[in-house]
């Protein structure tokens, strides 16, 4: 079943990107000191902000980098069950 609604990884990555950038700005940190920060190249934190394109590794450094990690390992945490055989499946 196709899901018009879902969006592309380039869009999800899009969106990422930009919520990194809005905290690195309100926090009034420039790309320069992030990038210093967190290990990542300069370049590569611009590909990412103008892009969306980053290691999983780098976004890593950079959520630490922001103190944003928490968000990071939060991911995928309370992801609801699609069906009871997914219930099931999920009590070893």
């Amino acid at each position: 079943m196709f899901n018009l609604n879902q969006k592309t990884p380039g869009e999800i990555e899009m969106i990422i990107a930009g919520r990194i950038r809005e905290i690195r700005r309100r926090r009034k940190i420039s790309q320069k000191r992030l990038s210093e920060k967190s290990g990542v190249s300069l370049g590569s934190l611009k590909r990412f902000e103008q892009r969306g394109e980053i290691s999983l590794r780098s976004l890593i450094k950079i959520a630490i980098a922001l103190g944003i990690e928490d968000e990071l390992t939060a991911l995928f945490e309370e992801v609801p069950f699609l069906s009871i055989e997914e219930i099931i499946n999920g009590n070893y």
